[in-house]
């Protein structure tokens, strides 16, 4: 996996932002060449099931539609679970999960590449979602990839989820979510406020919110996202990359709990 050094200022750099792409720690295959200007597709090598996923970058179209250093690891992460979950910095977290199969809910899909690994590694019903202009490429990804999504006991669906408005949220929860995962979500600091709007809006009574996000570190500015998810979740750190060469930091994925309230209404830890 390419990752580049932690950034000391808070610009934005789309540039810096685009060319942050998905390349491989070994697990990505090289790209399905095709003729000049058209898509890119990828072949994601899945080792634990001994098979692959199709994605279709649309890289001229946007950030949306690329493929981010931190859904590598969540990608990863899954596929060495279902190898082995004894091993597993994910196992804590999903065995808490008691249904089966789980309702999985990816915000910030993109390319789905995350939802459909998870979809099929954890056999599980998944639901990607983005913005309404995603969705055709999703939707892409999705079909590419259902027939070995079926073959492993899977489901995806794509529906279109805007931060912040509850209006979308209330149509996702009525697929009874068990866990949301993320990735690279965390980088417009004027999405803060609304993504995490989305997760409070998610939390449901008497059910504890599980929050599953890769992250990579670019920008000062980032501190505030957690700081003030510090007051809403308890997070904790589950697993780090180990830098690459010429980076000082690598992904981290986070895990964000509901805080309840005990008998005398305090909040504590979930």
């Amino acid at each position: 996996m390419i990752s580049f050094p932690l950034r000391d200022d808070d610009e934005e750099n789309d540039t810096y932002e685009a060319k942050m792409l998905l390349i491989g720690d070994g697990e990505s295959l090289p790209p399905i060449p095709l003729r000049d200007g058209a898509p890119e597709l990828h072949k994601y090598n899945i080792r634990s099931i001994e098979s692959t996923l199709v994605i279709r970058e649309l890289t001229s179209q946007g950030l949306s539609f690329q493929l981010w250093p931190a859904a590598s690891t969540l990608v990863t992460l899954l596929d060495n679970y279902r190898r082995d979950p004894s091993n597993s910095p994910l196992t804590a977290t999903l065995s808490s999960l008691k249904p089966s199969p789980l309702n999985i809910l990816e915000l910030g899909s993109g390319t789905g590449v995350v939802g459909i690994a998870a979809a099929i590694t954890l056999s599980a019903n998944v639901t990607v979602t983005d913005l309404p202009h995603v969705l055709d490429n999703l939707n892409f990804n999705a079909e590419a990839n259902a027939e070995t999504v079926e073959r492993f006991g899977g489901k995806v669906d794509v529906a279109p989820l805007r931060w912040g408005e509850a209006d979308d949220v209330e149509e996702v929860l009525g697929r009874n979510v068990d866990l949301i995962l993320a990735s690279d979500v965390v980088y417009h600091d004027h999405l803060y406020e609304p993504l995490l709007k989305t997760l409070r809006l998610m939390q449901l009574e008497g059910k504890r919110l599980v929050f599953l996000m890769a992250h990579l570190r670019r920008w000062k500015k980032e501190s505030v996202f957690f700081k003030k998810a510090r007051k809403l979740f308890d997070v904790d750190v589950i697993h780090s990359d180990v830098p690459q060469q010429g980076s000082r930091i690598g992904v981290v994925v986070y895990r964000f709990t509901t805080k309840q309230p005990n008998q005398n209404g305090r909040i504590v830890s979930c």
